[in-house]
């Protein structure tokens, strides 16, 4: 059996679905197991543990595992992150030997300058710790991993969408190699079949190009069509820029502080035997990118180094969470009625039975979309209250529907973005659960600027439509007699008739 630890972050997230579709039994250790609820498969079994304050806790799940992977890193707290991840490792070492784990696996980070930052130097004692368990042990360490959702991803992301005009430090000329994290994914797998590597093994792994940050952020800047003036400034050191960097990254600015220290080191492969004896052959930066941006069009990219709870610190409540170059701004309430009846309600959306709350504020943006070139809302829906992949609802398309569990609309007014909205519903406890959740993917300030000078009405009209979907599917199901709010539609003769 094989042991995942880290299975709430990025890289533990998407190895785990790896893992399981190669056929293997998996087992993964959280502190909090509810928050990997409905995001694993259904074979994977889920333990609580924490390799920093219960040792005890992982003694039990490293008990009959082959072969563990250790993805822990101490980054998001608040306290000293070297000497947590320092006790972590020691734990988690002293335990994988005592159970009798044949091989560790590790995934650090490059670096070969003596004075490396505090994050370089903690990841690489990490590997050191871990070697010296007794147990074999395969280390490998990338520099910039490649994929929607990745920390050092999201950083040159952030930075490129953000400002227009850069005025760039002398960090932004050291080199990097950049791995897609496909690749970094197949490597891991890949060592657990390795069966000569008994020691502890060093591995260096990364793409085939050499390339500044500089150039990162000017490829970025390329592919997703954006003009960007970069200034260079050489007393802009990366000490001074972490300070700012809260301004621009927000959302991750205790990590972030923490890893733009280490951008003044160069982080390149010089020993190129994981390539020859794991047999991977890297994709470019240009490529890998391109896959980063499709997957994140495809799907809301399944894991990101953000879903931990301890790398996000206070969660900001006002204007959204930031979630790559995406704003998220979800809300939730819990009704007595079954799912059924609220996905009923949800589905019937728009046309003739409007949007549930201030109809004449839909009408009003429609309007100014038909003055703007859009589409506006004279469209209307196919059918009442049925609803398929690829239907017009007003300005609004389906995307996707999950019938009785979800719904996905995307925008097809004009914007300076793109814009969804998605309803989610679920069991819970002698009710249902519906989630709603607006994204948008701004581009561009003018994106910047429309999310946040809209945002208060925004939050208004999403949150009390969602109320008033909620009240509508109770009312509904427990057979109460419909009163709908002044500016709310009073006809509810959408709904299928089951529920009538």
């Amino acid at each position: 059996m094989i042991l995942v630890t880290g299975a709430t972050g990025y890289i533990g997230g998407r190895l785990v679905r790896k893992l399981e579709k190669g056929g293997h039994r998996i087992r993964c250790l959280a502190r909090c197991p509810q928050n990997l609820a409905g995001r694993l498969p259904d074979a994977a079994e889920v333990v609580a543990g924490d390799a920093l304050d219960n040792y005890d806790s992982l003694e039990k799940a490293l008990k009959g595992i082959t072969v563990a992977f250790y993805l822990i890193h101490s980054m998001g707290s608040a306290r000293g992150f070297e000497e947590a991840d320092r006790c972590a490792a020691r734990n988690f070492a002293k335990a994988a030997n005592k159970q009798g784990v044949r091989r560790i696996i590790y995934l650090g980070g490059l670096g070969h300058d003596r004075d490396l930052s505090p994050h370089l130097r903690s990841r690489q004692e990490v590997g050191e710790i871990l070697r010296n368990s007794g147990v074999a042990m395969v280390e490998f360490r990338a520099s910039v991993i490649v994929g929607s959702g990745s920390l050092s991803f999201e950083l040159v992301r952030a930075i490129v969408e953000k400002l227009p005009v850069m005025i760039t430090p002398r960090w932004v000329s050291a080199l990097a190699q950049p791995i897609g994290v496909e690749d970094v994914l197949l490597y891991l797998e890949k060592a657990i079949d390795h069966s000569e590597i008994c020691g502890g093994e060093i591995f260096e792994i990364g793409g085939p190009d050499r390339i500044s940050y500089l150039g990162l952020m000017r490829e970025y800047a390329r592919q997703r069509g954006l003009r960007r003036w970069m200034i260079r400034v050489p007393m802009l050191t990366a000490r001074i820029s972490s300070l700012w960097l809260g301004l621009v990254t927000p959302l991750y600015a205790r990590v972030g502080r923490k890893l733009i220290d280490s951008l003044r080191h160069d982080t390149v492969v010089t020993d190129d035997r994981a390539r020859l004896i794991f047999n991977v052959q890297p994709m470019t930066y240009q490529k890998s990118l391109q896959r980063a941006l499709r997957n994140e069009d495809r799907e809301f990219a399944q894991t990101r180094w953000s879903d931990p709870l301890s790398s996000r610190g206070a969660v900001p409540s006002w204007g959204g969470m930031r979630f790559g170059e995406r704003i998220v701004d979800s809300r939730s309430v819990t009704k007595v009625c079954p799912s059924s009846a609220a996905f009923a309600t949800i589905q019937s959306i728009g046309g003739g039975q409007g949007w549930y709350y201030a109809n004449y504020l839909w009408w009003l943006r429609g309007f100014l979309d038909l003055l703007v070139g859009g589409v506006g809302m004279r469209r209307g829906r196919r059918h009442p209250s049925e609803i398929r992949v690829g239907d017009a609802v007003d300005f609004w398309r389906v995307e996707s529907i999950n019938p009785g569990r979800s719904l996905c609309l995307s925008a097809e007014m004009k914007l300076p973005g793109r814009a969804w909205l998605q309803f989610e519903v679920a069991e819970h406890d002698n009710g249902c659960r519906i989630v709603q959740t607006a994204i948008f993917d701004p581009v561009g300030l003018s994106g910047q600027l429309y999310w946040y000078l809209l945002y208060p009405l925004h939050r208004h009209l999403f949150r009390n439509m969602l109320r008033r979907i909620a009240e509508i599917s109770e009312e509904r199901f427990c057979g109460k007699r419909v009163t709908a709010d002044a500016d709310a539609v009073s006809e509810y003769r959408t709904l299928p008739k089951e529920l009538s």
